[in-house]
């Protein structure tokens, strides 16, 4: 069970959690609790790292001082046994401690290292994962703490690590099963861990649907569960669609391509340990627990409706490379790709003619550097700005007039890349970002007019509707 940090911003929200996974235990369940920082936390751990590298001691440790405050007040919240409080907040003050001597340590060397950087940002994790502990056991859960940093070993690449999948199949036997056979919940963060020298690092943004994944597929468990502030997967973003609607169930592969193009439901790594296992994986709402969320699956059942849902990559830059005479020659598209790999900037899509490649990247500070590089082969330019439309659905390369379906509900929009084919279940295609939420909203419009029950939740939609 993994909680996103919405799930335990607060008090109230810890007491959700707590109700929740008190519900799993008297059902007979022996769960697993991966939990992320409180809400906003990493952000402002980023932000203090920051500016202590400027020099701005002060304004680094004030950011320290009220994130110190936050937890200490959550926890006085949550915890009334007096020792189990001075235990906890003597804890937290420990922590706060020493990451204020790193911060120090940072003002003066003013340099942040990807290794400072995950040692700074693991704080949220290592606390939060104490407090909610704590905060169980209050509620008569049996709860153990554990250090994820002793269960998610990875490799030495810092602020993006690799999880080394047999090692951490080996820790969790040696931490996880002995708590589970006792009857006990353990209860760790996400996002965290630790190469095998013990330095701490991290898995990138959103790593804690990672975290839960690789714990699952490591016992192994008999499902999966991402518990968010969501109802699930959605037909489209409710923000920019209100009459989206709730996907019962999803393929394993349709719920990847969506979370890799924008879906910020999961994080795109997620799916992998579970489709290695074929381990169920539920998204559910801590808000809404009676929610029956989004199943996802290996193999989804047949689909009525054309497409599933519609998700959107913004931020996104165009790079054209123009070489009339190389382009067909051997080697130059390897060439072209050696570049992106030397940058470490993956490739979203591409397409090509008999005298141009077109690729799109994500906006970032490193293409100037990769222009420099891909002029040196050709003509370049690039433009920001742009968004991907990634629409996703039970075999559409098989469904003729599709193409001529998607293209008419968004004639009023500039299309400038297209990639068709290169999937069963994927159509994407690129725009301007400021066209993106229209063009969503036209395609919502036309193909969720008539959607399939056993796979949507029609019935919310109608009592919206009613109400």
């Amino acid at each position: 069970m993994k909680f996103g940090g919405t799930s335990v911003e607060d008090p109230a929200a810890i007491g959700r959690t707590a109700a929740i996974v008190a519900g799993r235990v008297s059902a007979g369940k022996r769960p697993v609790v991966v939990v992320s920082a409180m809400a906003k936390v990493t952000d402002q751990l980023l932000r203090a790292g920051e500016a202590a590298a400027q020099g701005d001691r002060t304004g680094a440790l004030a950011i320290s001082s009220r994130l110190r405050s936050r937890h200490r007040d959550t926890a006085s919240d949550l915890v009334k046994n007096v020792a189990d409080l001075a235990d906890l907040l003597s804890f937290i003050d420990q922590k706060f401690d020493s990451l204020d001597e790193v911060l120090r340590g940072l003002s003066a060397i003013l340099e942040l290292t990807p290794r400072i950087s995950d040692l700074i940002v693991s704080y949220g994790e290592r606390i939060s994962s104490r407090i909610v502990a704590a905060a169980f056991r209050e509620k008569s859960i049996d709860a153990a703490h554990v250090d994820a940093r002793e269960v998610i070993i990875t490799d030495s690449q810092f602020q993006k690590a690799t999880p080394l999948d047999d090692v951490i199949e080996k820790k969790a036997a040696e931490k996880l099963h002995p708590l589970l056979a006792q009857g006990k919940v353990p209860v760790m963060g996400g996002f965290i861990g630790s190469n095998e020298a013990g330095i701490t690092t991290t898995l990138g943004r959103g790593g804690s649907d990672f975290t839960g994944a690789l714990v699952g597929g490591a016992l192994p468990s008999e499902s999966i569960e991402i518990w968010t502030d969501v109802d699930g997967i959605m037909t489209s973003d409710p923000r920019v669609c209100p009459d989206a609607l709730r996907v019962k169930v999803i393929s394993f592969e349709e719920a990847a391509e969506l979370a890799y193009f924008g879906a910020k439901v999961l994080h795109p790594a997620t799916i992998l340990p579970a489709v290695k296992k074929n381990i169920p994986v539920y998204v559910l709402n801590s808000r809404n627990a009676a929610c029956e969320g989004t199943q996802i699956t290996s193999l989804a059942p047949h689909c009525n409706s054309p497409f599933k849902s519609i998700a959107v990559k913004k931020k996104l830059s165009i790079i054209d490379v123009v070489a009339s005479r190389m382009l067909m020659t051997h080697g130059y598209m390897k060439a072209i790709f050696d570049i992106f790999d030397k940058h470490r900037c993956p490739v979203d899509m591409v397409s090509t003619s008999e005298v141009s490649v077109s690729l799109t990247v994500d906006s970032n500070d490193k293409l100037p550097l990769i222009a420099a590089d891909l002029s040196k082969l050709a003509d370049v330019k690039y433009e920001g700005k742009k968004a991907l439309v990634c629409m996703v659905g039970d075999n559409i390369r098989g469904q003729s007039g599709i193409a001529a379906q998607v293209f008419s509900a968004i004639r009023h929009v500039n299309v400038r890349m297209i990639s068709q084919g290169a999937s069963e279940i994927n159509m994407s295609f690129m725009i301007e970002e400021d066209d993106a939420d229209e063009a969503v909203r036209s395609l919502h419009a036309a193909f969720f007019k008539d959607p399939d029950p056993s796979i949507f939740d029609v019935d919310a939609r109608k009592a919206a509707i009613g109400s």
